[in-house]
């Protein structure tokens, strides 16, 4: 009851001096806009980073329609059963249903194809889904867009262009999204163009996979991609993945297991083995296939490190910026609560004279100070994550706002009123009242 009074009292003082009021709530919200801004950007950097980190080219899984491993048979590996028709988008559905730990899967089906537009391009066609997107990292240009779920269900006639692919078709400088050109006889819509500059893929064109099966007359897919959420798990999730692949094309056993003599119709090999392995010969690519999942683990474990290194440094970071911000904000409304009891000392007197208990005449000013530091705090965090969505869409940086992070600015903003409030509250509450009184 005496806080609900005194928050009535201290809201009605506030609004007597409604600008000075605002000025002084203005630090407060300067403050927590800042503080919420950076952390938002802070945590977007550092999501990113975990991202990059967590990838590092080394969390891919490649399945591959068809089996063949030349000299296998010396080995006493099994050579496969060559070209194959079996792998099936389905196959992807599955994998990431059952297999935990998968973040991303993509099929692919590829051709070569002439391509007409403002000029002439001989080039790559990849047919996939958008989640081949998030799984390369790709970044669309302003203007664009990933063709969506309808369009790989209806296979729309729409493509995203590779900047090679892009200047070679419409010319350098140009803007080709909404733009027209054909694959052979079929004509395709430009939807966005991508900046990645991963292996082939700005001189290549993309397209929804159902699309080149009906251009191609198939019905399967010739690869997948997955991505996995953590790189030390990708040979983990390439097992599994063998296995339950197995079941569905009933190859061996039944249940999953390989059986001496029966090879599978397909591939599976994670991005750490595709390069460890390439240019070797079959018995010494066997030999660090056999190692590889230790291999991962280490992967895993240093990785593990490096996040916790950056998670580190960058929660220093806004620490430090936070503190001096709310500092500065805190300071303000000491100030001017300071003023406050210097221009009330009557009132203080003439309360205290009448019977107030000096108990009330601190928890009224420590009020006031607490609902100057709150309702700045409130807006500034309402500008805070304003500012981090304009900042995202202006400068395409990315940022996240947590409701930890929302939760924290509040509560700091609660604490910074209680703190730089309690001095000029208590200096009020010690004021003898016949010298107030007498205060001019």
């Amino acid at each position: 009851m005496i806080v609900w009074t005194s928050f009535i009292i201290a809201t009605r003082a506030l609004n007597r001096h409604k600008l000075r009021t605002f000025l002084t709530m203005l630090g407060m919200i300067i403050g927590v806009a800042a503080v919420m801004t950076m952390v938002a950007l802070g945590n977007g950097a550092q999501a990113s980073v975990e991202d990059e980190v967590k990838s590092a080219g080394t969390n891919l899984i490649y399945i591959a329609a068809g089996n063949y491993t030349r000299g296998g048979d010396d080995v006493k590996v099994a050579s496969g059963r060559g070209a194959a028709r079996t792998l099936v988008a389905a196959d992807g559905d599955a994998i990431a249903a059952r297999v935990p730990g998968v973040k991303f899967w993509a099929p692919l089906v590829a051709d070569r194809a002439p391509m007409v537009g403002r000029g002439r391009y001989f080039g790559r066609v990849i047919g996939t889904s958008r989640d081949f997107a998030p799984i390369y990292s790709w970044t669309i240009r302003r203007g664009g867009r990933l063709f969506s779920e309808a369009d790989i269900s209806q296979a729309a006639h729409v493509a995203v262009l590779g900047t090679t692919a892009a200047a070679q078709l419409f010319g350098a400088g140009v803007d080709p999204v909404s733009r027209t050109f054909s694959i052979r006889t079929d004509t395709f819509t430009v939807v966005g163009v991508t900046d990645s500059r991963v292996e082939d893929q700005a001189e290549s064109v993309f397209v929804p996979f159902t699309t080149l099966q009906r251009m191609k007359h198939i019905g399967h897919i010739e690869s997948l991609t997955i991505a996995a959420a953590q790189a030390g798990e990708a040979s983990r999730i390439a097992g599994e993945a063998t296995v339950l692949l197995r079941v569905r094309h009933r190859i061996g056993s039944g249940d999953g297991r390989a059986i001496a003599g029966v090879p599978d119709d397909f591939t599976v090999k994670t991005e750490a083995a595709k390069a460890l392995t390439k240019g070797l010969y079959t018995s010494a690519a066997v030999f660090v296939l056999a190692n590889l999942p230790q291999l991962d683990q280490i992967t895993l474990e240093e990785m593990a490190g490096t996040l916790q290194q950056t998670s580190s440094t960058l929660t220093a970071l806004l620490a430090s910026i936070a503190g001096i911000s709310l500092v500065v904000g805190g300071i303000g409304i000491m100030n001017i609560m300071l003023v406050s009891v210097t221009e009330r000392t009557r009132e203080i007197g003439l309360r205290i004279a009448l019977g107030a208990r000096r108990r009330d005449v601190l928890v009224q000013f420590l009020v006031e100070a607490v609902t100057l530091s709150v309702a700045g705090g409130l807006i500034g965090v309402a500008l805070g994550v304003v500012a981090s969505n304009v900042t995202t869409r202006l400068l395409e940086w990315r940022t996240v706002v947590s409701p930890g992070a929302i939760a924290l600015a509040f509560g700091t903003a609660l604490i910074v009123g209680v703190f730089f409030g309690f001095y000029p509250a208590r200096r009020a509450s010690k004021l003898d009242p016949i010298d107030a009184l007498r205060f001019e």
